[in-house]
């Protein structure tokens, strides 16, 4: 009898060496490629995730909003995401965080409804604010008491390089009606601005729209921040950090069932 056997396949094998498994054969091909692509969905998902928050360290401020004058849009304690910007970058309908002496030279909430050179009033034959004699829709007041853009009349000139504020709830908020008497009849500058409000966070975080009422103003209203691709970034990443990681267990797991049925095929017989 000789010192080797034939395979089924008329491949010789020494007596104890056992023929290469076809989970071995998968390793080696496979197994291994899999194995790199799971590394690279770990690495390429660090480097969004970190990235993502980065991103938002250099571009966003965090804020908790002290008082319900900006209700419904984001209410105290609401905890929100403000863009860095310069007050040369605002426009009206923008929900900005400011800091000025004449208002208690604390961190403000408002919404602009008037920048340099325009004259701001209220209220029109259907309650509403105008700008230079355009009515302005403001959805966001409708719900609140007296649903109109303010329980007084006003009206003031913006002057150049200021901005006039309202808080969303206009029934309560000391905002630039309460200033009108101020030089600069309640508008603050520019350099007050620190940041403008593009996400609440918590709870149940939300994106802050832009006003479409003013985008038929000259200027417009602003683009959008970053927040949705800084969001995508980090959910994205995470989900590929999640997806690599799982990759070598769910392997192993799956090689391990492979195996087992194998070999109850054997001791049963079955081919």
């Amino acid at each position: 009898m000789s010192g080797t056997g034939r395979t089924e396949a008329g491949r010789t094998e020494s007596p104890g060496q056992a023929a290469p498994t076809e989970a071995g054969r998968g390793t080696d091909g496979h197994g291994r490629l899999g194995s790199v692509l799971s590394g690279l969905a770990v690495a390429v998902g660090c480097v969004l995730f970190l990235g993502g928050f980065a991103w938002g360290a250099v571009e966003y401020l965090p804020y908790t909003v002290p008082t319900d004058s900006m209700d419904p849009t984001v209410r105290a304690g609401d905890r929100v995401l403000a863009q860095r910007i310069s007050g040369d970058e605002v426009r009206r309908g923008d929900v900005v965080v400011f800091t000025d002496a004449d208002w208690g030279d604390l961190p403000m909430v408002k919404r602009v409804v008037g920048v340099g050179g325009d004259k701001v009033a209220c209220c029109d034959k259907d309650l509403r604010l105008t700008v230079n004699g355009t009515p302005i829709q403001e959805p966001y007041v409708r719900g609140m008491l007296g649903g109109t853009a303010s329980m007084t009349e006003f009206d003031a000139t913006v002057p150049a390089g200021q901005l006039f504020l309202l808080g969303d709830e206009r029934s309560g908020s000391l905002d630039s009606r309460v200033h009108l008497q101020d030089p600069g009849q309640g508008s603050v500058p520019l350099s007050a601005v620190d940041a403008r409000v593009d996400a609440v966070v918590w709870p149940l975080g939300r994106l802050i729209d832009r006003p479409e009422g003013f985008a038929a103003l000259p200027g417009g209203v602003s683009e959008a921040g970053p927040v949705r691709l800084m969001a995508a970034a980090i959910v994205g990443g995470t989900a590929l950090i999640l997806g690599g990681a799982a990759y070598g267990p769910v392997a192993r797991w799956l090689s391990r069932s492979r195996r087992a049925r194998r070999t109850g095929e054997v001791s049963t017989g079955v081919r």
